[in-house]
């Protein structure tokens, strides 16, 4: 299989970073600096080595895959896997127990890997200026793209971390080492929105090249900036208003977004999780993968690379990210196809008789259920790793079949060409509805909200046992306008996006970025607690575990400057 994409050149594997010193200095391992590539095409070689930067997470620093970070962290899943001690710094983020900030696998690792991404585009920055746009055409579109990636890199510093040190290219090693992490959390995320809006007025609204950002990317993605940028938050992560002026914001940028016309909802939510229909019409903006691209194992995405089933021959490792029954129970419906909002969790769903929305077969793994919209080999509760602790539920979105020419194992890990996207216009949408709601026009948010139901209820066909059956007895309708108050709206919103986006790692931000991570994460865990027993003494604390801790040896590094966060 071989993917549309800009070929990825040798600068790519020139320009790794040297991580003795620190993330944050930028001293390439190879024999060519920025001042050695002067031509144009040398310079945009390292442009895509800045795209390529985006997408060089890896299993214990993850930066792009939020599976640890938003979902088992969330009430969507538990870390699953060989028993708690089994990657035990994921089970420490699951009982949100990471009170010393010296652990360093992930929290390190991803801090470390996303300045590497911001490090290359800055150095890109660098030799982009040094041309005259008589020499290099397209220089203003280069420096579009560039700060587009470096402000992505910086935003889900942003989720992560909240309080990060932020500078550009035209900062030296010296001035690099003066810059604190105090900003204001305002001033912070006014600086990435920077680098979007220079994105948005420089950008063309196509690009030939699939796989670069183009203007409408850059107006979803300052879209989604403005609407974390609305909830204010207070220095212990409180969220004490949120602004009608940033709303505003919001639903302009949307709506530019959605009346471009270049972007819809799939005919089906699967189209979203299968190579075969990437860089669909619901892509907006994804980091591109290779297979079978002349190298030895591709261009390939191995952060999910943990997560395929770890009992099925045609896996075998290894068996983490196990959606929570809380979770499923939430996919549950009452009799007129709408969601249990309140009841939805008052023991274990009876599979066999309860209905539910279909997206809970797009999501998990069940016994019986075609597993991957594969019917001849369907969900079996011998796949699962460690029932005792986990359950049996597994996690499906970001796998792929170990039939799909995607599909690639580097020992006992999986790795796949599928290409992840980043921005989709499903949550475009939501976004939208949400700015509407928190505005008090929910009347504009019923039709948005009503749109992704009616696209949930259609997505049926590749759902069928080898019977032609179904696994699942599946209700899903619209919402009416009877009742539809500002409060019942935003419970709808916050169910919607918690299924549309189940187990992608988004849940734990939006509940973040609403205010009520305690409250709900506190309330999940007292129910779940008596069915997971390891989750005993987990426990959220407010004003602390909104965020991850700065680690340490950048603190140590900067010799102080760095300030930790609260709680740690």
């Amino acid at each position: 299989m071989k993917k549309k994409i800009f070929s990825l050149i040798l600068i790519t594997g020139l320009l790794s970073l040297n991580a003795c010193k620190d993330a944050l200095e930028y001293t390439p391992t190879g024999v060519l600096s920025s001042s050695d590539l002067t031509s144009p095409t040398a310079i945009d070689g390292l442009v895509t080595s800045a795209y390529a930067a985006i997408g060089n997470g890896d299993m214990i620093g993850p930066i792009y895959s939020n599976w640890v970070y938003g979902s088992v962290r969330s009430d969507d899943a538990y870390k699953g896997g060989g028993g708690t001690g089994d990657v035990g710094e994921i089970d420490a983020l699951e009982h949100y127990n990471l009170v010393t900030p010296t652990m360093g696998s992930f929290v390190t690792r991803t801090w470390q890997n996303l300045f590497k991404s911001i490090s290359r585009c800055n150095v890109a920055l660098r030799a982009v200026n040094t041309l005259s746009e008589s020499n290099y055409p397209n220089k203003k579109i280069r420096l579009a793209e560039l700060r587009f990636l470096r402000a992505h890199s910086y935003f889900t510093m942003k989720l992560l971390y909240k309080n990060i040190p932020i500078f550009d290219e035209t900062a030296t090693e010296e001035d690099i080492l003066k810059v604190s992490n105090t900003l204001s959390n305002d001033e912070s995320w006014n600086k990435i929105a920077a680098d979007f809006q220079f994105a948005v007025d420089n950008l063309p609204a196509n690009q030939a090249e699939i796989g670069r950002a183009n203007k409408v990317a850059a107006q979803a993605y300052l879209a989604k900036l403005k609407l974390y940028q609305a909830y204010e938050q207070d220095a212990t992560h409180k969220v004490t208003n949120i602004n009608k002026t940033r709303l505003q914001e919001v639903v302009n940028l949307t709506q530019a977004v959605i009346s471009s016309g270049k972007y819809s909802l799939s005919n089906d939510i699967a189209d979203n999780f299968v190579p075969e229909t990437e860089n669909g019409p619901e892509s907006i903006f994804a980091i591109q993968f290779t297979i079978n691209d002349g190298t030895t194992a591709g261009r390939l995405s191995f952060e999910d690379g943990l997560n395929y089933p770890h009992g099925a021959p045609q896996y075998g490792c290894c068996g983490f990210h196990a959606p929570s029954q809380n979770l499923v129970n939430a996919h549950t419906t009452d009799e007129n196809g709408l969601p249990k909002f309140d009841t939805f969790n008052t023991g274990n769903v009876d599979l066999t008789s309860a209905t539910v929305d279909p997206r809970l077969d797009h999501t998990v793994g069940i016994d019986g259920h075609p597993y991957k919209y594969d019917n001849t080999k369907p969900f079996s509760n011998s796949w699962v790793r460690d029932a005792g602790v986990y359950g049996n539920f597994h996690s499906m979105r970001f796998q792929q079949l170990a039939t799909s020419g995607s599909y690639f194992k580097l020992g006992p890990f999986m790795g796949t060409a599928k290409n992840y996207d980043i921005l989709r216009y499903d949550d475009i949408l939501l976004i939208q509805a949400e700015a509407y709601i928190e505005l008090g026009q929910q009347d504009k948010a019923l039709p948005i909200i009503n749109q992704i139901r009616k696209r949930a209820s259609e997505s049926t066909a590749r759902l069928k046992k080898a019977d032609g059956t179904f696994a699942s007895k599946y209700n899903v309708k619209q919402y009416s306008t009877t009742g539809w108050t500002q409060d019942f709206a935003r419970k709808a919103l916050q169910w919607e996006r918690r299924l549309e986006f189940a187990t992608e790692g988004s849940r734990f931000f939006d509940l973040v970025r609403w205010g009520i991570a305690e409250s709900t994460l506190n309330a999940y865990i007292n129910v779940e607690k008596a069915k997971r027993t390891y989750l005993a003494t987990a426990k959220f604390t407010a004003g602390r575990d909104e965020y991850l801790p700065i680690p340490q040896a950048e603190i140590t590094f900067t010799n102080g400057l760095y300030k930790q966060n609260p709680g740690y």
